[in-house]
């Protein structure tokens, strides 16, 4: 019986001292993707020694490289794994399960994410950590918008059960990781609000701060977690408000050329 080809697709820019850990729990795949964006370390070398698939350029938006990524996949079915996540053979086992099935065309992946060593299971959201994301699906299912951070996906065809196991997510490697993170994320989403015209204004954005700390605090339990929690839930309510702030000064450097 033959099965359906997957491609296992990591997008990576830089990535040396984490790529290797990732690629080498992919080969339970058909072919690995690799795509090298603006590398200047020794990602490349590390790449070439799972594959030969691999595509090198240079991208301004996420959503742009993901796709071509995807594009340049030779494989029916189209794993998407980032460079700090791990599959275990258990998921890799459940992955080739779920595409021999073929109960749907995009699947759900549970994601655990790692602070450090410390597995952080409750607060995530607010564009600021994912519990899952539709990580598997048939080629031509999932297409990524053209945004710099957290582009919107279009999805078609039918959406299959959420995989029962989780994917391991290295997510930071501590606090300092995590406010890092948020600065770069904040300054990717105010170069997409410049763009598209919609720095919004600041009141709403602040009245945004109290919503959001509350849902990943209290709502999503993010104060099970202690600490890592709070920062967690005060990234995610500053997320908002920062990248407007951001973006006003983005436009204003704009308007002097």
């Amino acid at each position: 019986m033959s099965h359906p080809v997957l491609s296992a697709l990591v997008v990576v820019h830089n990535e040396e001292q984490i790529l290797d850990e990732c690629l080498k729990r992919l080969a339970f795949a058909d072919e690995i993707v690799v795509v090298l964006d603006k590398c200047t370390d020794g990602t490349k070398e590390i790449a070439s020694a799972y594959t030969d698939r691999l595509l090198e350029g240079s991208w301004e938006l996420e959503g742009e490289r993901r796709n071509a990524g995807i594009n340049f996949c030779r494989g029916e079915w189209v794993l998407e794994v980032d460079a700090d996540e791990w599959v275990d053979d258990v998921l890799a086992a459940e992955i080739r399960s779920v595409i021999d099935a073929g109960t749907g065309v995009i699947f759900n992946i549970p994601v655990r994410n790692h602070v450090g060593g410390r597995w952080i299971k409750h607060g995530w959201g607010g564009n600021f950590g994912k519990n899952g994301y539709p990580g598997l699906f048939r080629k031509g299912a999932k297409v990524w918008g053209a945004e710099r951070v957290h582009p919107h996906l279009t999805v078609t065809g039918l959406q299959g059960p959420d995989l029962k196991h989780a994917i391991t997510h290295h997510i930071d490697r501590d606090i300092s990781d995590m406010l890092r993170r948020l600065d770069r994320y904040t300054t990717a989403r105010a170069r997409d609000l410049a763009d598209r015209g919609q720095v919004g204004s600041f009141p709403n954005m602040v009245r945004k701060i109290f919503s959001r700390f509350w849902k990943c605090y209290v709502g999503r339990k993010g104060y099970r977690e202690n600490g890592y929690g709070m920062v967690i839930a005060l990234c995610a309510a500053l997320y908002p408000v920062l990248s407007h702030l951001k973006a006003t000064l983005e436009e204003a450097e704009r308007g002097k050329t």
